[in-house]
């Protein structure tokens, strides 16, 4: 798979002079009837978990500006459909949105990976799904609260660490798999509707540790960070993080050749981000469009100083790059994707 033969790095610096030299311009005539189509429209952005999250911060500071570059420059209009891991969201976009160009959405970036190792709740195809692009290609962390004593994985094999998640989805499945390879004792809670209120239970000593990009934390708990409020365990990504090259990688932690692939492929999805994308079958044109207008608002310097004030990092990847990753993560191995269904279900859904 492509996917695997490369560093993030690799695939960073082909985002948007890959998407430049292979989109087709549209012609003055395509972008008069596309301006035609958008002119006082709305497009409608769909954000799969609850306010005050990384999903939410890159969907919206994206959405100010994305308009602008839009032939008719249409309004664009923030929309929170908070629930099932942002599955709600996803499902919405793909069976239900109207296929025309005005919906997109953000919803957990390892929904391909899901889709590939058969997860049942996934009841759409991601590989139909148009990409348009991702702010922001970075490594995800896993933590827990300073007060727990814990800093270590061996910490974690010998005291259980209770985890919220969002869902049956990364912010799960990290912990589940180190429980089933590495001996791990997370204690996972489910049902949480985002970061927020993840971050505001392990304040309150509900939970000990939970999952976010690392720009997230930065951005949104910088006092966090500053006063080692959190201990990072692991990273997860296909590099380590140039700002933390002494934190492990979630697939060092792999005990042999396959559990390692499996882990790999599932630190696959960190380059997907925070992604945003549309309805499928929706006209080629129009989805040019969009992959058009997400480009230039990632070279957009009032963007790209409203991202800086509110820190949130800027890395992108264009949608044609987003399209191929995620087919090639659909498109795994079998043997690979079974090791990696087995690996990261958890207790409940083993037995069904």
């Amino acid at each position: 798979m492509n996917i695997f033969s490369g560093s993030r790095a690799r695939i960073l610096s082909l985002a948007i002079v890959s998407a430049i030299a292979q989109c087709s311009w549209a012609t003055a005539q395509d972008n008069d009837a596309l301006a035609a189509f958008y002119r006082n429209k709305n497009i409608d952005i769909y954000i799969g978990y609850s306010a005050g999250g990384s999903y939410d911060a890159y969907a919206r500071i994206v959405g100010r500006f994305i308009g602008n570059h839009i032939p008719g420059q249409p309004r664009v209009v923030m929309r929170q459909m908070a629930g099932g891991g942002s599955r709600i969201a996803a499902n919405h976009v793909f069976n239900i949105a109207p296929r025309d160009g005005t919906v997109m959405a953000t919803a957990d970036q390892a929904m391909p990976v899901q889709q590939a190792v058969g997860d049942p709740d996934i009841k759409f195809d991601t590989s139909r799904l148009n990409w348009i692009g991702n702010p922001t290609a970075d490594n995800n962390l896993l933590v827990v609260w300073h007060t727990s004593g814990v800093h270590t994985l061996d910490d974690i094999k010998k005291k259980e660490v209770v985890i919220a998640s969002t869902g049956i989805n990364t912010s799960s499945q990290y912990a589940q798999a180190l429980n089933s390879i590495a001996g791990a004792r997370f204690k996972i809670v489910l049902g949480y509707p985002g970061a927020a209120e993840m971050g505001l239970a392990m304040e309150r000593g509900e939970v000990m540790s939970h999952t976010a990009p690392w720009a997230a934390w930065k951005a949104n708990r910088p006092d966090w960070v500053r006063d080692k409020k959190i201990n990072i365990i692991f990273q997860v990504g296909l590099t380590r993080s140039r700002e933390l090259p002494d934190v492990p990688l979630f697939m060092d932690y792999a005990q042999n050749d396959l559990d390692r692939a499996a882990l790999r492929l599932f630190s696959a999805a960190a380059t997907i981000g925070r992604p945003l994308f549309s309805t499928p079958d929706t006209p080629p044109e129009r989805v040019d469009a969009l992959r058009r207008a997400f480009d230039l608002t990632m070279q957009d310097r009032s963007f790209l100083d409203a991202a800086a004030k509110t820190g949130l990092d800027i890395e992108p990847v264009s949608g044609l790059e987003l399209q191929r990753i995620v087919n090639d993560i659909v498109n795994t191995p079998k043997e690979v994707t079974a090791r990696l269904a087995a690996i990261i279900a958890l207790p409940d859904q083993k037995k069904n």
